[in-house]
């Protein structure tokens, strides 16, 4: 008991941040999923664009 108490703080930080990282992950694959691009910028001047959205 002694140890959790001391170790509080870090137990709590760490699973905020594991929930942080799980909600981008959950979004990123919804996003995917959907067709959305996850870089949010403009495709036009990128030099990935060719390989970034394949034409339909």
């Amino acid at each position: 008991m002694a140890w959790l108490l001391s170790n509080i703080w870090t137990i709590i930080i760490s699973l905020v941040l594991i929930l942080i990282v799980t909600l981008i992950l959950v979004k990123l694959i919804r996003d995917k999923k959907s067709g959305k691009s996850s870089c949010g910028c403009d495709c036009g001047c990128c030099l990935n664009k060719d390989t970034c959205h394949n034409s339909k």
